[in-house]
């Protein structure tokens, strides 16, 4: 269900600090990226600037590879099935 909320852009059922990461990925991958003023000051409530740092560069690397396997019509490698449903999992 987490992943069907994500797709659908509704992060109020994650917690505040999931929730403004997820804003920050869709933002990375919007031509052109940009995060706001406001969602950086969000997202500085829950994170160090290392963290965030950290965050971003691995948000970009997925970009980087969407954007990569695209050019070159990398195809699916057909693990994802629809109707599959994962749970995202905190570490503890």
């Amino acid at each position: 269900m987490e992943i069907d909320a994500i797709r659908e852009g509704k992060f109020d059922s994650f917690a505040p600090a999931e929730a403004a990461l997820l804003r920050m990925a869709d933002a990375l991958a919007d031509t052109p990226s940009n995060v706001s003023d406001e969602l950086y000051a969000e997202l500085r409530k829950h994170f160090s600037e290392e963290q965030l740092m950290e965050l971003d560069a691995n948000a970009a690397l997925e970009n980087y590879r969407a954007r990569f396997n695209r050019v070159f019509d990398v195809g699916s490698d057909h693990l994802y099935r629809k109707g599959l449903h994962f749970k995202l999992h905190k570490a503890t």
